[in-house]
């Protein structure tokens, strides 16, 4: 078995954790139970390209007692837990090709690998797998019944690709099922943005300003924990219906020209370039923290920050990058620009990643379910599969609701009867 990983010594400590995140994963264990008996991926090979960590390890552990030859690449330089890498190596027998730390030349050389897996299905986080075969790899093309994506990032990239006609197989929009984008994005990015800023700067969040550019699902969970935390929270925003809601959520919104000289701590989770921009860095004030929460590491504009710098950024602390400029302020860019609740920290807890996890594994199954009926779009998940992993969170909790009484039923699905 080929595989790329840091030290296959640390596995036993991987799986320790991998057990501990298990603990907390209650749908992904059912649907581990479930797959183990019905073996709906046999004879399939399924090449992931996610984050390494526990949680994904509970995941593909999953997909592999369904029957599945599984293969995993990082889907982000600095997001590698080496210990769970190594564990799923020697315990598993999960081909893993991903190190903490890797250039880019290592990344996209473990992109190649889990491409000429020659997957039947693909599990991406921002599309990468997926539009390297579409450009250059369209030699395993014939294979593919379908993907999975559950990343805003990758989801913008998909539409892109299927509005250009150029998406050539189905992808699921795993990031915009509603156990995924409400309870993920807003709650778990929240809390780990917050955890990865903190563990990089061992910084007191109460009395700074916290400047979070965008007000989507993951920014709106940064900018309530860090309101919860007591922060000062500034949004940014293009969108004015979003706008006008973090207006009435309690924050201020402005445009980010105008937050840039006030802002303590700067957050962007948007998925697009350049939030975070040069004539941004030029009116900042000495020692701003500079911090990204979105899959790729281009919403701060490196580039422009190394340019208005004087020699190079001094590593302050392990995820914490010192640039001085000209004039002698000190900005501080946080992870390398990269996801800082992954760099610095260890991304969401495991129990909201269980519904993330759960909405993958189930819409692979769906994949194979309707083979040769889906054309190459982006589809959502079904309802009836955000319903299931809604009952079964709820029951794990020990929580129970109200169900409708037949008269209730038969109430709305009336017309006739009203005052």
């Amino acid at each position: 078995m080929e595989f790329d990983i840091k030290n296959i010594d640390l596995a036993p400590g991987g799986r320790r954790r991998i057990e501990w995140a298990a603990q907390e994963m209650p749908v992904m264990d059912g649907i581990y139970e479930e797959f183990a008996e019905t073996r709906p991926f046999a004879g399939l090979r399924i090449s992931g390209c996610m984050h390494v960590t526990t949680e994904t390890a509970n995941l593909v552990v999953a997909l592999q007692a369904g029957g599945a030859d599984v293969m995993l690449a990082a889907s982000n330089p600095l997001s590698t837990q080496d210990d769970v890498a190594a564990s799923l190596v020697a315990h598993y027998e999960i081909p893993v090709f991903a190190i903490k730390g890797e250039d880019n030349d290592t990344y996209h050389r473990h992109i190649q690998a889990v491409i000429d897996h020659r997957p039947n299905i693909i599990m991406d986080d921002g599309s990468d797998v997926t539009s390297t075969i579409h450009k250059s790899r369209r030699d395993v093309m014939d294979g593919i019944i379908g993907g999975t994506e559950e990343t805003t990032t990758g989801i913008v990239r998909l539409r892109a690709m299927a509005k250009a006609g150029a998406l050539e197989f189905p992808m699921m929009a795993v990031n915009d099922a509603m156990t995924k984008h409400l309870f993920d994005n807003r709650y778990g990015t929240g809390q780990s943005t917050i955890d990865g800023i903190i563990r990089a700067t061992n910084y007191l969040i109460a009395g700074k300003v916290v400047v979070v550019g965008g007000y989507g699902w993951c920014s709106r969970g940064i900018a309530m924990r860090a309101k919860g935390l007591g922060a000062n929270v500034i949004v940014t925003e293009i969108d004015p219906l979003k706008a006008l809601e973090a207006v009435m959520d309690g924050f201020r919104v402005m445009p980010m020209i105008e937050a840039a000289p006030i802002g303590d701590i700067f957050v962007s989770a948007t998925g697009d370039i350049n939030v975070l921009d040069k004539h941004h860095f030029e009116v900042m004030k000495d020692g701003a923290l500079l911090a990204n929460s979105g899959h790729f590491d281009v919403e701060i504009n490196k580039p422009a920050l190394r340019e208005l710098s004087v020699g190079e950024p001094k590593r302050v602390r392990p995820f914490v990058d010192q640039f001085t400029l000209q004039d002698g302020r000190k900005l501080n860019l946080l992870g390398e620009g990269r996801l800082i609740n992954l760099a610095a920290a260890e991304g969401h807890p495991a129990s909201v990643m269980d519904m993330s996890f759960a909405g993958q594994a189930l819409s692979a199954k769906y994949l194979v379910d309707n083979q040769g009926k889906l054309e190459g779009k982006v589809y959502s998940v079904p309802e009836e599969v955000d319903q299931r992993i809604a009952s079964i969170k709820l029951a794990a909790m020990g929580i129970s609701i109200d169900v409708l009484t037949e008269r209730q039923i038969e109430y709305l699905n009336s017309w006739e009867e009203g005052t």
